[in-house]
């Protein structure tokens, strides 16, 4: 394991994050940022991290991110989806726990697009009788 670094890719909605794992101490970098700075709600940083508590390698492995598009709570649920895809580089072990936990998923659910004759995809516009 000496000079390893694992790569995961991870999506969810618009957010697309690509994530390394180094070996290291437990510390996680997002965009250059530490996670305390990125992420305000103690929630998104629990998601983030919990690939890496159901495997026990939370002070094992340094995670370095680059994540783009969406909102916060999409990159956290992205982030996630590429901490566990990288773990699964790491060692292959992991795979039942992290399947089971439905980490390696990509969530299907994306925005629905707007119609024609709707003002958003199922709003439509305001009725009046007169």
């Amino acid at each position: 394991m000496a000079n390893a670094k694992y790569y995961g890719t991870g999506r969810r909605k618009k957010s697309v994050a690509r994530v390394y794992l180094v070996p290291g101490t437990g510390k996680i970098t997002i965009n250059k940022r530490d996670i305390d700075d990125y992420l305000g709600l103690e929630t998104l940083k629990v998601v983030v991290r919990q690939p890496l508590v159901a495997t026990n390698t939370t002070d094992k492995f340094d995670v370095i991110v680059n994540v783009h598009g969406g909102g916060y709570t999409g990159q956290a649920g992205a982030i996630r989806h590429g901490i566990a895809r990288a773990l699964l580089e790491a060692d292959a072990d992991y795979r039942p726990v992290l399947k089971s936990a439905g980490f390696l998923t990509r969530d299907p659910r994306m925005k629905e697009r707007k119609k024609y004759g709707l003002k958003a995809a199922r709003r439509a516009p305001q009725f009046s009788k007169r």
